[in-house]
Order: structure tokens, then sequence, then C-alpha cells
């Protein structure tokens, strides 16, 4: 496990930014954050050799105990080992993360290695005491590096102390040791600094200084009294030892400036200060005083003197007191600052003369006992003796000022004792989120880089270096022996708290869950009822980088097991249990000084040293990165530290087995020599398991029976030395029932639980029967013993335990005898099931003689089950999967070599006896070949039933196949009449492979390959012409067909390729047949024949002829669909150009409208006129269909309008009527043909100011055409005639070129009529009346034109005259001039006899219903405007809807230039090309096939649309 140290030494926490990021300066001279550049490069860790890993398998993975007693002989060497468990084993974390929360240990890293903490501590101790004295520690530099103190004090008395140094002149030496280069007179420079630094304190340590008097002992100092090792105090409640600042060694490693000599010429009170002769100086000599308040007697406010910073010269050179000296000793600087704080360190203060003379008299010297010369005299601060200034060594050479002690003082100072070391505990308390944020940061920080990119390796060596670094002091945090009772453990636990799912429960019951595994009954901690945390109870460690856990051994010297949860490696370190006591000697050793304040410290878990220093002194260790999800076991009283990679989670606890008992015992004498506390009691530990032996496992049972057998002689004998002392007396204690520390022996601490001594005078002490003579001074017949179990009672229960123990000796012996036959007398097969059962009721453990019965008994039960499975197949006549003779004689032998009564024996044996019966009668048949196939096929059925595969078996079946095969060829090569089918020649051929070689076998076998590659030279050049793509004219393929049919075989490809030359002659008379009629073919028909023909696999002159008239006719149809249909347009073409025969019906027109193309809901064009598919190719009846079609539309458009006239106008709300499917709105259109009403977003109007009207009003084209009255462009007659020209030039019918003959006969027929009406007396005044009055109009508009833009003539609208738009005044558009001229429209301009008018409307319905364009219509329809009143409102209502429409597109011409121009200031679009930048009307002029936004349709050349 990981360290469970105090938490003791009386530290306060630093700030928390030194927990984080040590600033650079805290970090050591000349290094930065990493990775920064060094002075020196510290040697690099030499990571120690890995421990070993294993890797279980599933079958080894559900015994935990089991397999680390397996492993233990190869993995106790080295004392730890690693774990990866199946990739499969993935527990699931249980930590409630949200309400985990807990405070974590902080870690100075250089203070937990031993060696450096022996240096830092001796470090504090010279700085406390030049602290004493007023000055502070600055660590001077040698050669780019801060000079190591501890090691320059060593070397020195290493080498024969200061004086013998000096005197043999051997500082070079010195120099050499601490690694300095030579050649550079560093010995000189060393020996000044330990003149000035360490040679003064050395002196007070050795008490050289202080000289021989009548000096009362130190009342103040203590003795040093036993040392009690559990007594360390918490660390939050001792308050911070103000000598142990970290602060304050930071800043001993700071340059600070040393003063000159002209500093110390101009300051009197420095030259006071000066000291001359050899040897060592007081007051600080090279070191900076600090600020000091000077306390008097007969003042209470401090007043603080000017801090001095004193040099000192280099050694060698003589110098006298006058102030004049050409070399001065020191150099002095005074500053002048004073402190605001009290003075509370080191100065020097004069005596005060008193009134009194009984006080004056009691200052007396405590060296000379004198107490003249007063004004020399000086009072030490601390204990009120006095001394002369001349008698103190090194005498003073005046009275120094503020706050003096004497030697004797600062030595006892010196030489307190330090404070026990501990971890203390961090002021914040964290969730494990803001601690893995903190532990990131950090590390990220610290190495300049994501914490997964370093490498464990460069976290080792930094780690290792920090802490052996006296110069950076380096802050972590970490989580460690977290209660998991009390927060949670990270495995799931099967408790009341909360309901598990089931993949919970497999991991909560599992032996390696760590709540689990302590408690495992072969477990010896399971029979301890007490929940101990850390032993049974997991504890949790939460790790950032650098955190450590530090050299010990587990309590108890038990097992510990570690899983890592999740999170960054864990670095470990282990050393095996047979070293364990040489790593001890070897840290005592090298680090006395710890060991003399903390005799029990590894027990403490608190100190590191380097894995290389333990390997350079013998120790052998280990290492190991632990991962996620890997677990590390330690072994007993195998020592083991580590630290971890980043941040993580962990979990840990303690488990013994039987194994452990002798090493937990050695443990307890192991406490007992050093006085530590037990956590549990061994002895009632042992004495609990053999009260109840029945419930031992077997191995742990005759463990227990061996350490009971010990502990009763050891208590015999003491018991028997208690005797002999005089003890008589003696009480039973139940000491189970008491609390630990009243059953303690005061001397070694050990808990009681046999027997104790005790006293009935001195009833608070007891003591265990190892220690009898030192529990009080009473007489013996005082003293009795308190024991649990008489001697008589020990035995009994040791006897329980041997009973337990040698019953498997008992039943081994039984198994041994009955496996190995040794009395001659095989066992019948359950006398072994017994003895297996016996096993498994008394739980023996499971050993080799166990698996060997379980072997045999496994190997009986499957040569019964074989032996029985053999027999009744032969009985049965359903033999199972006969054995060879060899087989069956094994399988004889397997039945006697088994040690139990077989009773199936004999009937193998007889089984065996007729397979050699009829290996010799076969035998000798096939010595006699060629013999009769009725023998042979008799022979084959004898060996069938045989039940073993005898070889002759085989050769016989082989002769028989060999004959069936010769007689199936025959029969299938000798048939005359039959094809033979290719697949039978090819199984043949195979067949022929296996069957036994002969002549006749050969024969036949050649014959069958001839056949075989003549037939498939034919299939494969018949699938060519099938699948080739040069397709083979017919002729050829008959040619081939013809050569096939001489093979005997039946060729598959052969007759594909026949059937296709039939359908390919089929197909070429139907040609011939269609090309030979009376009419053109129509276009299905050869459409048709073209798909047939190119499917064929035969080349067909007639199809590219047939391919060639289908493209024409197709070409042919889509420049009469382009001419007429709209574009995307619900009708087609031939829907267009026949009459619309339900126009009449309206909710189809507009049902047929709304529905989409795509989904293909039309009606069909053969549906069209009415005609089935067959009629449509009949001109006759095309062109009758047509006709009738033609009177349907006109009646149905009349009863259209006569529903449609009764709407009111404008509509009002009710039924849809519009394309659109919505209800009736404002600003409706009316159908100038059907009346209905129609949104003006959802068709196409005429637009006014598009068409520059004339001063004519009745020739301005207002006229509206809905969408399902208009179907098609309605292009001009020209236009159509064109087509039929075209149509004229095709050899093939469409039922399209029919429709358009009929529609083109029915223009021209209507076009005759209006002509003649146009060209009668009736209508020929009026006519030419209203060219006269347009033509006058026109005249009157370019007179206008000229007169002067001021003047404004004012003209009669009367008689049909209008304004000219342009002279209209100055509007800003053309449609606001139009506006301005509809309110003085007068009209009409004609009078037509109801008669001729009659006549004129009729003829304008009928061309209105022609979905063609003719100038007769507009004629019509002009004449008929301008016998009518001028339709005011139309066209006001056509004006508005076309402003509205212009101010739109101006609005999204706008807002789209705008995102055209941001987007290409952002280069995410080209500049628009230059046709692109012109006014939309103009392009949408000049493209009559789009039309204006939401027109919905396109406008014709007549304004009613396209």
């Amino acid at each position: 496990m990981e360290d469970r140290g105090p938490p003791a030494r009386g530290e306060e926490p630093p700030p928390p930014a030194a927990d984080r990021a040590p600033p650079p300066q805290e970090r050591g001279p000349g290094r930065g954050p990493w990775p920064g550049g060094e002075a020196e490069p510290p040697e690099d860790f030499l990571p120690p050799p890995e421990c070993p890993v294993f890797e279980p398998s599933w079958a080894e993975f559900r015994d935990p105990l089991g397999y680390i007693a397996k492993i233990r002989p190869i993995a106790e060497k080295s004392g730890i080992c690693k774990i990866r468990p199946p990739a499969d084993w993935q527990p699931p974390f249980a930590v409630e993360v949200d309400n985990f929360r807990f405070t974590p240990r902080i870690q100075r890293l250089n203070e937990l290695e031993a060696q450096t903490r022996v240096k830092l501590n001796y470090l504090d101790q010279i700085a406390k005491f030049w602290e004493i004295q007023g000055s502070s520690l600055k660590i001077p530099n040698v050669e780019r590096r801060i000079l190591d103190l501890y090691s320059l004090s060593k070397v020195v008395l290493e080498e024969g102390g200061y004086e013998a140094i000096c005197r043999d002149r051997r500082w070079a030496r010195v120099a050499q040791r601490l690694a300095y280069p030579s050649g550079k007179n560093i010995g000189s420079l060393l020996r000044s600094h330990y003149e000035r630094i360490i040679y003064p304190y050395e002196m007070y340590q050795s008490g050289a200084n202080l000289v021989q008097c009548d000096a009362r002992p130190f009342d103040s100092e203590e003795k040093d009294k036993e040392y009690k090792p559990h007594s360390i105090p918490l660390r939050q409640s001792v308050q911070p030892s103000k000598f142990n600042s970290y602060g304050r060694r930071a800043k001993r490693l700071q340059q600070e400036p040393e003063p000159t000599e002209e500093d110390i010429e101009k300051n009197p009170e420095l030259k006071k200060l000066q000291i001359y002769g050899a040897g060592p100086k007081m007051l600080g000599l090279g070191l900076v005083a600090k600020d000091k308040t000077l306390r008097k007697k007969d003042k209470e406010g401090p007043e603080c003197p000017p801090t001095v910073v004193v040099k000192e010269e280099p050694p060698g050179v003589d110098h006298r007191l006058e102030p004049a000296s050409p070399h001065p000793f020191l150099e002095v600087k005074e500053e002048l600052r004073h402190s605001p704080e009290p003075c509370t360190k080191m100065t020097m203060r004069l005596r005060r003369s008193h009134g009194n003379t009984q006080f004056i008299d009691s200052y007396v010297c405590r060296i000379c006992a004198r107490g003249d010369e007063d004004d020399k005299l000086l009072l030490c601060d601390g204990c009120d003796d006095n001394y002369h200034i001349f008698c103190l060594l090194p005498p003073l050479p005046e009275i120094p000022k503020g706050v003096w002690r004497c030697p004797k003082c600062v030595m006892a100072e010196c030489k307190r004792p330090p404070e026990a070391f501990g971890f203390e505990q961090a002021t914040r308390e964290y969730t494990l989120q803001s601690f893995g944020e903190m532990a990131d940061a950090f590390k990220a920080d610290y190495f300049n880089m994501p914490v997964h990119m370093v490498p464990t390796e460069l976290v080792e060596k930094e780690f290792w270096r920090l802490v052996n670094s006296i110069e950076e002091d380096v802050t972590v945090e970490y989580g460690a022996d977290i209660h998991s009772k009390e927060f949670g453990s990270g495995f799931p636990i099967s408790d009341s708290k909360r309901r598990l799912g089931p993949e919970e429960e497999e991991y909560a019951a599992s032996g390696w869950n760590l709540n689990v595994m302590p408690v495992l009954q072969q477990s010896v901690l399971c029979h301890i009822n007490a929940d101990i945390s850390g032993m049974k109870v997991p504890w949790l460690y939460v790790g950032m980088v650098f955190s450590a856990f530090c050299w010990h051994i587990e309590d108890h010297w038990s097992y510990s097991i570690n899983y890592l949860h999740w999170g960054e490696p864990k670095t470990w370190y282990g050393v095996p249990s047979f070293a364990a006591e040489h790593l001890e000697d070897v840290m005592k050793k090298l680090t006395p000084e710890l060991f003399e304040s903390q005799p029990d410290l590894l027990h403490q878990l608190v100190t590191l040293m380097n894995p290389n220093t333990l390997m350079a002194h013998g120790v052998p260790v280990v290492r190991t990165n632990q991962c996620a999800g890997e677990f590390v076991i330690t072994f007993p009283r195998a020592y083991h530290s580590g630290f971890n990679q980043g941040y993580n989670f962990a979990e840990a606890v303690n488990f013994c087995t039987a194994d452990w008992l002798p090493a937990g015992r050695q443990c307890i004498e192991h406490y007992r020599r050093l006085r530590r506390y037990c956590v549990f009691s061994h002895e009632e530990l042992i004495c609990k398991m053999a009260a109840c032996p029945e419930k031992l496992d077997l191995n742990l049972a005759a463990a227990v029976h061996k350490e009971m057998f010990i502990l009763v002689q050891e208590e015999r004998k003491l018991r028997k030395a208690l005797l002999d002392k005089g003890v008589t007396e003696a009480e039973r204690e139940a000491f189970e029932l008491l609390p630990d520390d009243e059953r303690q022996c005061d001397k070694c601490k050990t808990t009681c639980f046999l027997s104790a001594l005790a006293c009935y005078d001195c009833p608070a002490r007891l003591v265990c029967l190892y220690h009898i003579h030192d529990l009080c001074k009473c007489p013996s017949s005082r003293q009795y013993l308190r024991y649990r179990y008489t001697l008589d009672e020990l035995p009994a229960m040791l006897h329980k335990l041997k009973v337990r123990a040698e019953s498997f000796d008992t039943w081994a012996n039984k198994v041994r005898i009955a496996l190995e036959v040794e009395d001659g007398r095989k066992r019948t097969l359950e006398e072994l099931r017994a003895l297996e059962s016996e096993a498994r009721e008394r739980k023996f453990p499971d050993n080799e003689l166990l698996h060997r019965l379980k072997s045999c008994l496994a190997e009986a039960e499957r040569c019964v089950s074989d032996a029985l499975g053999l027999i009744s197949g032969l009985e049965t006549g359903v033999p199972a999967m006969p054995l060879s003779l060899e087989e069956l004689r094994t399988f004889l032998e397997r039945l006697s070599s088994v040690p139990c009564v077989m009773h199936q024996l004999a009937d193998v044996q007889a089984v065996l006896e007729r397979a050699l019966a009829f290996q010799e009668e076969a035998q000798e048949a096939l010595r006699g070949l060629p013999a009769s196939a009725a023998q042979l096929q008799g022979l084959v059925a004898q060996g069938a039933r045989l039940g073993v595969a005898v070889p002759e078996t085989h050769q016989l079946e082989r002769q028989v196949q060999q004959a069936a095969w010769l007689e199936e060829v025959k029969r299938a090569l000798r048939s005359p009449r039959e094809r033979v089918p290719l697949a039978l020649v090819r199984g043949l051929a195979q067949a022929g492979a296996t069957v036994a070689p002969s002549p006749a076998v050969e024969k036949a076998r050649a014959e069958l390959q001839e056949l075989l590659t003549i037939a498939q030279r034919w299939e494969e050049k018949a699938h060519l012409c099938l699948e080739a793509r040069q397709k083979h004219p017919p002729a050829t393929l008959e040619a081939i067909i013809k050569e096939a049919e001489n093979v005997p075989v039946h060729l598959p490809n052969i007759l594909a390729l026949k059937e296709a030359l039939a359908k390919a002659r089929a197909w070429i008379a139907d040609v011939e047949e269609i090309q030979n009629g009376d009419h053109y073919p129509c276009l299905d028909d050869l459409e048709g024949l073209v798909a047939v023909g190119r499917d064929l696999p035969v080349r067909l002159e007639e199809l590219r002829q047939l391919e060639v008239q289908v493209g024409t006719a197709h070409s042919w149809r889509e420049k009469a669909s382009k001419t007429f249909l709209k574009k995307s347009s619900c009708y087609t073409l031939l829907e267009v150009l026949c009459p619309c025969a339900d126009a009449g019906a309206a909710s189809p027109k507009r049902t047929k409208w709304r529905r989409e193309p795509e989904l293909g809901l039309y009606k069909s064009d053969t549906e069209s006129l009415g005609l089935s598919a067959q009629d449509l190719r009949d001109p006759g009846s095309v062109i009758v269909a047509f006709k009738e079609g033609e009177q349907k539309e006109k009646e149905g458009i009349l009863r259209l309008r006569r529903a449609n006239a009764l709407k009111p106008s404008p509509p009002a709300p009710g039924p849809p009527s519009c394309v659109c499917g919505q209800p009736p709105g404002p600003g409706m259109l009316r159908c100038e043909l059907c009346c209905d009403w129609f949104h003006a977003p959802c068709v196409a109007w005429p637009r006014l100011g598009a068409q520059k009207p004339s001063p004519a009003w009745w020739e301005w084209d207002a006229k509206f055409l809905c969408p399902l009255c208009q179907r098609s462009r309605r292009p001009r007659l020209e236009t159509i005639l064109a087509l039929l020209v075209a149509l004229q030039k095709l050899p093939v019918r469409l039922p399209e070129g029919e429709a358009l003959q009929c529609l083109t006969e029915r223009a021209i027929t209507w076009q005759d009529r209006a002509r003649q009406l146009l060209a009668s007396s009736e209508l020929a005044g009026p006519l030419e009346r209203l060219a006269a009055l347009r033509q006058r109009l026109h005249g009157d508009a370019g007179a206008l034109r000229e007169t002067s833009c001021n003047e404004q003539p004012k003209l009669s609208l009367e008689n049909g005259d209008a304004m000219p738009p342009e002279k209209m005044g100055p509007f800003t558009s053309d449609l606001e001039a139009l506006g301005a001229v509809l309110a003085r429209l007068q009209g009409p301009v004609l009078e037509l006899p109801e008669g001729p008018r009659r006549v004129l409307e009729e003829l304008l319905l009928e061309g209105d219903l022609l979905e063609v364009t003719l100038d007769e219509g507009q004629s019509l329809w002009r004449l008929l405007q301008a016998a009518r009143a001028p339709p005011v409102d139309t066209f006001r209502h056509l004006l508005e809807l076309e402003q509205a429409e212009r101010r739109g597109a101006r609005a999204r011409g706008r807002d789209a230039e705008r995102r055209r121009k941001r987007r290409a200031e952002r280069g995410e679009l080209p500049p628009l090309p230059k046709e692109e930048l012109e006014p939309k009307r103009s392009r949408e002029s000049e493209s009559p096939d789009v039309a204006p936004p939401g027109a919905g349709a396109d406008h014709s050349q007549n304004g009613v649309g396209l």
C-alpha cells in the first residue's frame, strides 16, 4: 500500500502559489522553469530493473489468492509484482464523483529524501545559530553552484577536523572530495567560508567555547526521555517553527551586495565590529546582520539599530586595531533602514546601572567570578548570567548592542532536538474535478507541454533530481489515506445504499474487488471482526505529478494490493523481504541524525532514499509503472515506495494468507523490540482460528496448527518463568472484550491476549510475560497472572487443529493406494467416486493427488462410455464412428490400464477378435482378383457390420466402386439415340480420378476426356456468340449450330444460341410485315421492335433503319412539344392538341392543374380523344373523334360560362375557384373565356406598362385568359404549318401528328369564317370609322409631342379622344401616366347592331378555344372593345398589380445587389458579367419564355398569355 504516515511536524502550509508552480527563484540559481538550462547538469537517475509482470488467464484469474500463491515463488524474490487482468475485466468506477470531497496532504519534495532532509536540517541549525546572533544565513556560491555546507562540514570532520587540515594544508583535498576542479585555489576559498560560517557553529556544538565554571545545570533543557513513536502531534495542532521557514531557505540562496573598504571607512559604527587575529570570528562574519531593535530596560518602546553587512577578506593577512589600517580584515557597510516591527532578533545591549546596591552586587562574571570592571560586564538576555567581554572565547572588542545571549544559551538552542517530521494537511478542500484541474495545470506548466505527452522517464528523472536538491523547493499535494468507508470505494459494493445492475453485481462479488479480497475464505483477516481501516477496509489515493509515498512496509508485514482505477501511471520501487534489514541498515548508516530523533522513522512513511543510493550499497531494488486497470502486489516485509506520474485515482488494501502467519509472528517480535503498537493481537487471531478449525481452509488449518504449536510451547515457558518468580495468583480475563489501550504492555506496547502480569497495588499498569520484571517494584505476592486460557485448554485446541490438518493425510493415503494399486486390488468406480466426494465435502485443498483422482475418474468414465457406445452400436446395427484396428488395440490397452474394475473389457476383446478374422478373409479375396462382384459386395457388407475400420475394407470398396463406374461409363457412351448431358460427362470424368486404376479404367477415362474437350470447345464458342459485343449475322450462327449438332452431348449454350436465332428470324418477319402494310407504322410498334432487336445476340441489318426512324419521330415530337407546351406544364402534347372534351367540368380541370406531373396521375394520351391504343392507329378514327371533341368542348365552355356568370363580382367568400384551391380573396381577376375568378399571384395577367399602349384605348390588350382555358403557348399558324411539313416527311405515324393536322384544319376553317365576317357589309362601315379615329388620335399625339412641354393644351376626350401618355404631365413612370388617363376615358366609340354583335361574340368564343394565335382574333376583340364602354376598373386593377410587382422587383434587386457586393468584397464571388448587370425588366422582355414573378404562366403575343 501507499503511505499512511502521520500528518505531524508543526508546519504552517505555504501560500497556494507555492503549491502550484514554484517561481524561478526557488528553483536554484541559473535554473528557470523546465526545460531551462542548468549551470551544472545533475547526474542522471538510472532506473532499477523491472519487477515481474503477470498476465493471468480467465481460469487463473477466477481464484485471486490461489493465483497469488502460484506466482509467489517468483514474485517474492522481487518484493513487488504487477498483475494485468484479462482485457475484458473492467470494473465500473463506483465513486460518487459529485459528493467526493477530500483534503490532501502537502509534500515538499526535497524534505522527503533522507539525505536531503539531513542537509536541510543542518542548514536550519546553522541558520538558527546565526539568527540567534542577529544575522541571516546567506549560502555562498562556489564555482557557480551553491556551496553544500553539510558536505563541507562532514568532509572536514572525516579528514581529521579544522585544526588538522589547516596544519597539514589539506584544503585542496577537501575541495577535491567535494568534486571541485583543481588548480583554482578553491581550497583557500572553502577554508574562508568554513571559518566564517561553519566553524563558529561547530565550536558551539562541541562546547569548546564554554569555559569551565561553576555554572548551574541547564534548567531549561530536559534530558531525552524514552522516545514515543506514536506521540507525534497532528501538524495542524502545532504552531509553525520560527526557525524552519521555507521562504527563508530560498532567500539563503540569493546574492546580496557586500560592503567595500570605502563603506567601512565612512561608517564608524562598523569599525567597532572589526575583529582581528587568526581563528574563528563571531557576530556573523561574512553574514548579513538582520534589523534588530535595541531593547533597553528603562525604555518600553523599541529602538532599532541600523542593519549591518560584514564581509571577510582572504585569510593570512595580519591586521591591527588602527582605523587607518591599509588592509582591514573586515569591510563594513551601513544601510540606514529600520524595522517597523518589534526587535525580537538578537542584538547586544550593555547592562544599565541601577540605584539598588544589592542588585548591582549580584552581577558577577560566570567565568572569573568577579564583578569588577562593570562597564565590561554583559548580561545574557536568555538566562541573566553575566560575562566579561574579555572573558569570552573569543573575546569581544567592545560591548555589543541589542539582544545578546551567552554561549551556554546559544548551545542549548542549537542542540535542541528537531521536531518529528510528518506531512501537514492542506487548507483547501477539493473535489475530484478541481483537484484534477489543479494537477493537470501544474504538470503542464512545469514541463511546458501537454500532460499526456510528458514521457514517464522524464518525470522519473526530474522527480529524483528535485528530491535530491537542496536548492529547489517544489511543493505538491497528495490525497492519501482517504477512507473508503466514509467516501465510498471505487469498486461496486453490495449494500443497501443503492441497487446494483447485473454488471455491477458481478464486479461487487469478484475476489479482485478490494472490498472482498481481505475477507475471502482463504484470507486470515476474515477472522478479525473489526473493520481495520487500511487493512480490511480499502483506502483511496488521489495523486498528482511528483506526489510520493515513502519507503515503508505494511502493518504486521502483511500483503498489500493496489489497483489504479484511472489516470496517469504510478511508479513503484520495491525491495524483497530478505533485504529489508539491509535497507534499514543503509539508511541508518547514511542518515544517523534522523534516526537519533526518530528511531522508528521508517514506520512513519515520511522518508525516501534514492534507489540508486540503495543499489550502490548492495540493496536489490526493482521498479514498475502501474497503469490504469493494473494491480500491484507487495509481499510480506517488502519495502516499497514510489510516486505518481500525474493525476490518478488508486485504491489499496491489505490481505493475509496462510503463508503469512510465520511472518506475522516475527513482525510481533520485531514490534516488541521497537516498542511499537500493534494494529491487532496476533495471539488473538491464532486462537480465534484455532477455536473453529472446521471453518478453516485445509492449508490454513495446517499453517495455524504450526503457529499454535509454537504459541503453546512459548506460553508454557513464559508461565513457568512467572511461577519461578513467585507469582502464584491467577485470574481469567476475556482480553478480547477489553479495548486495546487497556491491554497493552507498558514496556513493549504489545497487545496482550493469552496472558499478562498485573499488580493489585498498581491496577493501571500491565505487562506481557516477556517483561515480568518491568511491571513495578511491588513484591511478587501482590502480582497476579491474567490469562485467557489455561494450559490444559490450549492443547485441546491444538488437537482439534491437528485432526483437521491430518484428515487430509488419511484421505491422501487411501487415494494413493487406490491409484497405484499397491495392494494388488483394483477399486470399483463407485469407490473412487466416494473418495472424490469426501474431498469435496471436507473442503480439502486443491492438490496434485486430487487432480490425479479426478483425472482417473474422468478417464474411467470416458472408457466406459466409449465401450458402451461401441458395443451398443454393434447390437443395434447403427455403429458410431468406427475405430481402426490400431485404435481398437489402444482402447483395449486403456481399459486394462485404468486403476479400477472395467466390466466391458471382455466385450471389447471379442470385437477385436472378430475384426482380425475378417481381415484374414478379406486379404485372401484380394489376392484372388478378379473375384466375382457378388463376393466382393458381400465382404464389404460384412465389414460395415463389424464397427471396426479394417484396412482391407477400403480396398474392397474401391474394387466395387471401379466396377460400378465402368458400367455407368459404358451406358453413357454407348447410347446411340439420346444425347448425354454435359454435366454427366463432366461428373464421370471427375469420378474416374478416384476410381482404382486399371487398363479398362484408363481407356474409359481417355474417351471421356476427349468427348468432354470437344463439348467444352463448342460450348465456349457458343458462349462467345451469346455474350460478345460484336454480334454475328444469322448465317454465321446457323453454321455454328449445324456443326455442333454432330457432338453427342447435350450443350446448353448451343441450345440458347439456337433459340436466339429463331427469335431473330421471327423479328425479321415482323419488320417485313410492318414495312409492307397499307399505312405507315405507328411509333409504338417501331419502338417495341427496336427494344426486342437490341436484346437479341444477332446482328440485324433492319435494326439500324428502325432506330433512325424512331429517333426522327422523337425529334419531331420534342420540337412540337417545345412549340406548344409551356414550361412545367401539367398537360401532354396530345392533350393540348386535342379539344378539351371535359371543359364544362371545372373540378376535374382544377384537379388536373394541381397534380404533380412526376406522380403520373394525369390521363394518358390514349384517353385524350376517348380512343383505345388500337383505334389511335386508324387515321379515320382519330379525325372522327377530334370532330366530336370540338363540339363537346364548345358545349362545355358555354355551360361553364353560364354557371360562372352567376357568381358575384367581386367574388364573395365561398368555395375555391382559383387553381391554388384557396378561397376567394381581394384583387382577383376574371377569365374572359370561362368567366371564373383567379388570384392575381397565381396566374399570368396582361401588363399594360410593357405594351406601350397606343392612344386608342380599345387597342390596349387587357384580355385575360386563365391557365385552364389557355393550355399552351398558342403558336402562330405559320409555325404550325412548318411542323406539318416536317411531319409529312416522317415514315412513321404519331397520334400527335394526326391531332395537329385536325387542329390546323380547325384553325384554318375558323380563320376563313372570321375573314368573311370582317369583310361583310355590316362591319365594313364600323371598321372604316374605327381606323379613321385611330389615325386621327395618332396624328394628334404626334402634334402634341412638338408643342412646348410648358404648354398643356386641354384635349377633349369625347368620342374616344385620348391624351397620349407621354403628354400627361411630369409623372414618375409610364404606369402613373396611364393611371392618370383612366379617369378621362370615354366610350363606346362605335355602335354595332345586336345581330352582328352576337355573331362576333360567338365567333370570338370559338377562336379563344383554339390553341393557335390568329390575327383575326385580335381584330374581332378590338372591334367588340370599341363597341363597349372603357373597362376602367380592369385597367386600374391591372396597373395596380403591375406597380406592386415593380416595387417588389426593385426591392429584391437592391437586396440581391447588396448581397452580391458583400460576398464579392469577402472574395466569395467573382464580379457579375455585364449582361447580368442589365435591368431585370429588359432581360425578361428578351426571353418570352420567362414569366414575371408571381405570374405562374407565360404571356402570349396578344397580351393574354405567353
